[in-house]
């Protein structure tokens, strides 16, 4: 899989350069042609495969069980944050999700049960993407990435980072890491069925929606350091355009 994640950046790269000319209105999508079409892709094979098992999935699995996975799968991600955390400098939020690891585990029967949240110690999620972007690494254009979906350039190349910090990826036997990534993967999208349900609803452009509440919403997260040391807005994204004008599909359900 890993060889895999990195053939399919290197073939991204590819790509978008063979895409570069495309014709484009907003200056943040350059590659607006490639990333229609992939948007595409991954929106065909969503509604044919993933969005029924998620509903599957929601419908016939108790939901202490649901909570448990998320709570689960949960904990181990917030190794990785508290690692990104602390080399952002972000001493608070690093300690935070140790902690939050610490007492998730031991007292949270492996993460189950999330009794840091009930204590007070808030999940902060956080990236190699982000932790770029916090020291200066503009984010570069906008890049919807086979199966992944919506990123940018900074975070592409941030990817493998993610992947090779997150501790299931060593997880044996393999049989086991293959289970629990498919479990992870469809326990997510059953979180967010309500959310695409509504944005197939309202979205005039479904594509130009979802990249301009991801970018915006991803330009949020980052906060950059000025020469100085301290904080500044300077190195955000752009401040995205309004998405396009929203209102109920005729029909839509």
């Amino acid at each position: 899989m890993k060889r895999a994640v990195r053939l399919g950046v290197v073939a991204i790269a590819l790509a978008l350069g063979g895409c570069a000319s495309t014709a484009a209105n907003d200056p943040r999508d350059p590659f607006e042609g490639f990333n229609r079409a992939m948007f595409t892709f991954n929106d065909k094979l969503d509604q044919v495969a993933l969005k029924p098992a998620a509903t599957v999935y929601k419908d016939v699995t108790p939901s202490f069980v649901q909570t448990g996975v998320g709570n689960f799968f949960g904990n181990i991600g917030d190794i990785w944050s508290a690692v990104n955390h602390l080399l952002q400098g972000n001493l608070e939020y690093g300690v935070t999700g140790v902690m939050r690891v610490a007492v998730n585990t031991v007292l949270g029967f492996a993460g189950v049960l999330d009794i840091s949240s009930e204590a007070g110690l808030t999940r902060h999620k956080a990236d190699f993407g982000q932790t770029l972007g916090r020291w200066g690494v503009h984010s570069g254009p906008y890049v919807v990435l086979p199966l992944f979906g919506s990123s940018t350039v900074r975070d592409t190349a941030a990817l493998p980072a993610d992947i090779y910090g997150n501790i299931w990826t060593y997880k044996d036997p393999v049989r086991w890491r293959n289970v629990g990534a498919v479990v992870r993967l469809v326990d997510q999208r059953a979180a967010l069925l309500d959310a695409s349900n509504l944005v197939e609803d309202v979205a005039l452009d479904k594509y130009q929606f979802v990249r301009d509440a991801y970018l915006q919403r991803r330009a949020s997260q980052i906060q950059p350091l000025d020469n100085s040391g301290w904080e500044s807005d300077e190195d955000t994204a752009p401040e995205p355009a309004a998405p396009a004008a929203v209102q109920p599909k005729p029909g839509g359900n």
